[in-house]
């Protein structure tokens, strides 16, 4: 179970900015994910712990979180993201 993060395609940035929005300040919380996430952030960084790790990204990367994944965010600076739950 592996998150997957990249730089978005044209066509990826493009459906993404049509998605809602969701953000949040610096902060640590613990997230499970009941189904498949894939988001693009706008702004911020984070670093997220899981059993294989720990991935960071921020603004400008394209991230997609398996469902079943436990893990906890570690949100370092405030957070922009447009997002889709599939």
């Amino acid at each position: 179970m592996d998150i997957i993060v990249k730089k978005p395609t044209e066509s990826e940035k493009n459906e993404m900015k049509s998605k809602p929005v969701w953000t949040c300040g610096v902060s640590e919380f613990d997230w499970y994910y009941d189904s498949e996430e894939t988001c693009m952030l706008v702004e911020g960084e984070v670093t997220v712990d899981y059993d294989k790790g720990s991935v960071s990204f921020g603004a400008g990367d394209y991230v997609v979180f398996p469902k079943g994944l436990a893990c906890v965010w570690r949100v370092t600076k405030p957070v922009k993201k447009h997002y889709v739950f599939k």
